[in-house]
């Protein structure tokens, strides 16, 4: 069975750092791909990041250049580290994987599409203030 658990959410101000983890344990995918999705109150989900198997990765257009996902296969675990926080990133931070393949449909802003994901974690709430 697989499980994703994700932690390292909090509250921040503006221009702060954080580093999201998420543990994934019964998930032997050899070919793979993960991603960071996020949900605001009265928001659709949206796609943040994407990295596959190989490591190639794929960024929403509005976290370009702030947010940066890895994997540590060793670990089994998946990152999302987010600098220059700005108050709409406050969300409900969620880690998802696929059931196998390497290749995710995109959404409308760049980051990965919900629909392609098998399995999801619950999430950890990340607050930016101004």
């Amino acid at each position: 069975q697989v499980q994703l658990v994700e932690s390292g959410g909090g509250s921040v101000q503006s221009g702060g750092s954080l580093r999201l983890s998420c543990a994934a344990s019964g998930y032997t995918y050899r070919s793979y791909y993960m991603g960071w999705f996020r949900q605001a109150p009265g928001k659709e989900r949206e796609g943040v990041a994407g990295i596959d198997s190989d490591g190639s990765t794929r960024y929403a257009d509005s976290v370009k250049g702030r947010f940066t996902i890895s994997q540590d296969n060793a670990k089994n675990a998946l990152y999302l580290q987010m600098n220059s926080l700005k108050p709409e990133d406050t969300a409900m931070y969620y880690c998802a994987a696929s059931a196998g393949g390497t290749w995710y449909a995109l959404g409308s802003r760049g980051g990965p599409h919900p629909a392609s994901f098998a399995y999801w974690g619950r999430g950890t709430l990340v607050t930016v203030s101004s």
